[in-house]
């Protein structure tokens, strides 16, 4: 297609993108609900809860919230490969619906082991969601245009998880909790049957792009061809991408506590179920307005600092150290809005780091996109399997916020060795010198 003179480009990439910000909130929402639901108290009157009707301890929840971040890990790099072979399409479409159909299932167990085994398997549905949607970007948009669709992606997933506590709270005025994951996974469904019709691996393919926005959209394109010839032995050797691996463990290992230890957390502070969930929005709120920030002065500071390589590195490396600096103020909090303030803080630098560290994985996997951000997120999903287990036994041991306090700490020096690792990582050479430069 040759795009004649006056013709003005689509803005199918744009829909491709609300699709993106969509899943994200479902990811997120559906991950989140299980923490809120697990601190729900009960009462006279009230519906039965999810700990009461499971007689679950604090160890036996750090083991469940922790079954999917152990999935979520184990199935990053091959749900990133497959979509890198197949192409996105068809790999979204299974395993929204997989994560879909096992979300509703969580609502029906009926002790501590059934639940581990079915969060499991949810983890290893959603494993796939960002590698592939990182596949999608790479080949749906021009480089110019693909860290503010990352901020812009990750800013939605960030909200969706920080209203779930008080939209669980609203369900569950209404419903119990075993029907508040049925509505969550049924939504999931209809998602991935609009986007499977809707959506092409090719944007070239696609009606809706017209000669001009093919145009725009350049040599992406040819990241969408299915290949399996992942370059393993470049990737194992790259040291940009072990310590991509590494800087990301430690964002995420203190990130982790805030979808899932975190309810609890304010719960110790003695409020009420609305005034806590009213609280606990303000991390992921503040998360996600760090990665608005973060894609809305990227390209201003690339311009001052000589390209994205160093501007990458100083908002990411400057973001995580900040953070660690904030949690050890929430240490010292005398409240529990002062704690939750300050945890907002901490949340909003994490997340500067962010679509920077995303970004990185699309210009150094360029076609092998999926895997590359696979592989990153399998290492921080690693976190989540082992900050939540370590926090139960932490909490259970301690049963106030003493035990909160010391996990605390370990979070804060996790972000101060993932700041350390951003001094060394070249966030812009790719792999394969044939794939596209920023």
């Amino acid at each position: 297609m040759t795009p004649s003179p006056s013709e003005r480009p689509t803005h199918a990439r744009h829909t491709v993108i609300a699709f993106a910000i969509t899943l994200a909130i479902l990811s997120y929402v559906s991950r989140v609900c299980i923490s809120q639901a697990a601190a729900q108290k009960s009462g006279p009157g009230r519906l039965s809860t999810m700990v009461g009707d499971l007689h679950l301890d604090a160890r036996q929840l750090g083991l469940i919230f922790g079954a999917f971040g152990i999935s979520y890990a184990l199935f990053e790099i091959p749900t990133g490969w497959l979509g890198d072979w197949l192409g996105p399409r068809r790999v979204l479409m299974r395993i929204v619906i997989w994560w879909s159909v096992f979300t509703a299932a969580s609502g029906w167990m009926w002790n501590a082991s059934s639940l581990w085994v079915v969060r499991f398997l949810f983890g290893a549905g959603e494993a796939g969601a960002f590698p592939n949607l990182t596949k999608v970007f790479t080949t749906w948009l021009p480089p110019r245009e693909r860290l503010r669709a990352q901020a812009a992606m990750w800013t939605a997933a960030r909200w969706g998880g920080a209203f779930t506590p008080p939209l669980v709270v609203l369900i569950l005025t209404y419903v119990n909790w075993r029907w508040a994951f049925v509505i969550f996974g049924a939504v999931g469904i209809v998602w991935a049957v609009l986007f499977y019709f809707w959506f092409r691996d090719d944007p070239h393919s696609h009606p809706g792009v017209n000669a001009a926005e093919a145009a725009l959209i350049g040599d992406a394109r040819r990241n969408a061809s299915g290949h399996g010839d992942v370059p393993w032995e470049k990737l194992v050797q790259s040291r940009s991408l072990w310590l991509l691996w590494a800087q990301y463990f430690c964002l995420t290992y203190p990130w982790s506590f805030y979808i899932t230890w975190l309810p609890n957390y304010v719960k110790s502070w003695n409020l009420s179920d609305r005034a806590a969930s009213s609280l606990a929005v303000l991390p992921l709120l503040c998360g996600g307005i760090g990665c608005i920030f973060c894609g809305a002065v990227s390209r201003w500071l690339a311009q001052r600092m000589g390209g994205p390589r160093n501007s990458r590195r100083l908002i990411a490396g400057v973001g995580l150290f900040t953070a660690g600096c904030f949690l050890v103020v929430a240490i010292q909090a005398h409240s529990a809005v002062g704690a939750m303030l300050a945890m907002g803080m901490a949340s909003f630098a994490n997340d500067l780091a962010i679509p920077a560290s995303w970004a990185a994985c699309m210009d150094i996997g360029g076609k092998y996109a999926g895997t590359v951000s696979g592989s990153m997120n399998m290492m921080g999903n690693l976190a989540t399997f082992v900050a939540p287990t370590m926090g139960g036994w932490l909490i259970h041991d301690f049963m106030n916020r003493a035990g909160y306090n010391s996990f605390i700490w370990v979070m804060a020096t996790m972000y101060a060795l993932g700041a350390a690792c951003w001094i060394f990582i070249d966030p812009v050479t790719p792999l394969d010198p044939d794939a596209p430069a920023h």
